[in-house]
């Protein structure tokens, strides 16, 4: 965390995250760090598609034609929160903890990423974790935050 820390100090970038699947994780292990109140704005746990909608703007029709667990959803989110925020940065999440909600074609531990760049470039993966709930969605925080890191290096 230090890291990513130093990183967004250094560029006087504030970071933003919006969460579905985990719930607030990421926002809590950014602000476990002291002195993260000097790089990160705000987090926004966008649990429900309504709240995707109304908080941070995701088109109720990309939630309707490609699921709310898509990269399509998680780009929107992630462009959502640096617009609805006072971010430079922002990622996002959203996927399938389970132990229920999963599909053949998106089992449970699917979980869509996205980031936006500085320079507004937004870049999205999606990865299939395994475990339990808590395993799934500690493992997409930690994915979320490292792969930001490596973003931003």
């Amino acid at each position: 965390m230090e890291r990513l820390a130093g990183i967004l100090l250094k560029h006087h970038w504030r970071l933003s995250a919006a969460e579905s699947c985990t719930g607030g994780l990421v926002a809590a292990s950014l602000t476990n760090l002291a002195g993260s109140s000097e790089w990160f704005e705000r987090g926004y746990v966008t649990y429900s598609n309504d709240a995707k909608s109304e908080d941070i703007g995701v088109d109720t029709h990309l939630i309707q034609d490609h699921g709310a667990v898509s990269d399509q959803v998680a780009k929107a989110m992630a462009i959502g929160a640096k617009q609805s925020s006072n971010s430079n940065i922002a990622l996002s999440i959203t996927g399938i903890a389970g132990p229920t909600g999963g599909s053949e074609e998106k089992p449970v531990g699917t979980v869509c990423f996205a980031w936006i760049l500085n320079n507004d470039q937004v870049i999205s993966e999606t990865r299939l974790f395994s475990g339990d709930r808590s395993e799934i969605r500690a493992q997409a925080s930690e994915f979320a935050i490292k792969n930001l890191i490596l973003l931003l290096s």
